[in-house]
């Protein structure tokens, strides 16, 4: 069993959920970030939650850039696997796609060739369902992992690109040089409980709705995964060698954002929280001023649904509802 991971991006609202879950686990953990000033913040996130607040000292820290190659091969040198989950993830999408397809696809080979060449083997990445759903797809088919993203897609904003050039790079690689056992992880929208009150963009949608920023919710679906039950995923993985060259779906279920937005108003009455379906032609509207109203709008009356009987049977996972993920999501900025 491998002792001593590097984990990209310990910083991230998934990645400290793999640390937290390896460092209870026995593991070592090698966190990678971009500045060496956040080693406080994940220390801070870790120690309470930690089984033994000792394992801490088996967490240490280097200082990475996915577009710099300086300290990637000191990084993964003496490590016996990689957690690879580095990638940007923003909430507006840039004006230039590259501002995210670089950094995703470049870090993404960095961290790959440092590993091959320092002679580790085992590779688990953080890929999404982004990199699998956006393609014409029958009406009521469950996406599986053998599906692709499709770039010039209608609903592959520059963010669905980074994923899926980045996972596809992954895999070019793995097929190279078949010493790399790749297994990815493809999780949905993660929401869940955060170790912290840095959990970026993933909980922005959820943030968004509690604080009524919106008067209407667009009428569009997404799969829903918690925090938890991705982290399982890639300790599961990186445990099972077997597992090396699949792709594996994270999600609970798939949801409309109406009926979300229902839930949670009933949980939180005391929130205004929107619940009416915006008109198409109100979030045209909206969208002249929002960006982040544009991108969505190729998604609007689309649900995709994803089948995760791979997960299940061969990763022993067993999802929690969205229902839940979605209130320790609430919970945790409420409280905040």
């Amino acid at each position: 069993m491998p002792k001593t991971i590097l984990l990209t991006g310990v910083t991230g609202f998934i990645a400290k959920r793999i640390a937290l879950d390896l460092l209870n686990a026995g593991y070592s953990v090698r966190g990678s970030l971009r500045s060496l000033e956040r080693r406080q913040e994940v220390r801070d996130a870790l120690i309470p939650r930690l089984g033994e607040p000792a394992r801490i000292d088996a967490l240490s820290f280097v200082e990475l850039d996915l577009m710099h190659d300086d300290g990637w091969q000191g990084a993964v040198d003496g490590a016996d696997a990689l957690v690879h989950t580095a990638s940007p993830f923003p909430m507006v999408q840039p004006k230039d796609p590259q501002d995210l397809i670089r950094p995703a696809v470049q870090g993404t080979e960095r961290a790959l060739h440092a590993a091959r060449n320092a002679g580790v083997h085992r590779v688990v990445m953080t890929s999404s369902v982004v990199a699998i759903e956006a393609r014409d797809n029958p009406e009521g088919r469950a996406y599986t992992e053998d599906d692709w993203s499709d770039p010039e897609h209608p609903r592959s904003t520059a963010y669905y690109q980074s994923k899926t050039y980045a996972e596809r790079a992954a895999w070019k690689i793995a097929a190279e040089h078949p010493e790399l056992l790749l297994t990815t992880i493809n999780p949905a929208l993660v929401l869940g409980t955060p170790l912290d009150a840095q959990y970026g963009t993933s909980l922005e949608l959820v943030e968004r709705m509690l604080r009524g920023k919106d008067p209407m919710v667009p009428n569009i679906g997404f799969g829903v995964v918690d925090v938890a039950d991705v982290s399982a995923m890639h300790i599961a993985a990186l445990e099972r060698p077997e597992t090396a060259g699949e792709r594996f779906i994270a999600s609970a279920s798939s949801v409309w954002l109406p009926e979300l937005a229902r839930y949670l108003a009933k949980s939180f009455a005391d929130h205004r929280i929107p619940t009416r379906i915006a008109p198409r032609p109100v979030l045209g509207l909206l969208s002249l001023f929002d960006p982040t109203i544009r991108t969505i709008l190729p998604a609007l009356g689309t649900k995709p649904t994803f089948d995760t009987r791979k997960a299940k049977e061969r990763l022993g996972i067993d999802f929690t509802p969205w229902q839940t993920a979605t209130l320790r999501a609430a919970e945790a900025i409420v409280a905040a």
